[in-house]
């Protein structure tokens, strides 16, 4: 079996001890803003790795929202982040033509989904597999 760069395993599946080492990548680039001029109006954050960016500091202390933001951090780490952008955007036109309304097309993109599924769970990350926002698709 081949080996990943960081010695555990290789594949899809990824192993256990690179997520785990993903995990504390995000937990320690993670850096949490607060600001109204970059976060649209109708949104409380928004996440452009590593910030998550909040329009309110009250927020800080939402362990939901910060739970949602950081399943975003873990989407954009796997796609190595430019592509997450476009794909994130592409599925965004996409669902915008289908449903022709910009709060149902928000919310049905494959990303959102995963984390809205999950936010509330806030074990998910430490459980979650390598990728699995292809299965929201």
């Amino acid at each position: 079996m081949a080996n990943c760069i960081l010695g555990y395993g290789f594949g899809i599946t990824a192993c256990l001890g690179c997520l785990e080492f993903i995990h504390y990548l995000i937990l320690l680039l993670m850096l949490i803003v607060v600001s109204k001029v970059f976060v649209p109006r109708g949104f409380r954050a928004i996440t452009i790795f590593p910030f998550i960016l909040l329009r309110y500091k009250e927020d800080r202390n939402d362990a939901r929202l910060i739970n949602h933001e950081r399943i975003h951090l873990r989407q954009q780490l796997e796609l190595l982040i430019v592509p997450f952008y476009l794909w994130y955007s592409f599925e965004y036109f996409l669902k915008l033509v289908r449903y022709k309304d910009k709060n149902l097309a928000y919310r049905a993109i494959s990303f959102e989904r995963e984390a809205y599924d999950n936010e509330n769970n806030f074990y998910y990350l430490k459980q979650r597999s390598f990728c699995s926002s292809f299965k929201y698709i």
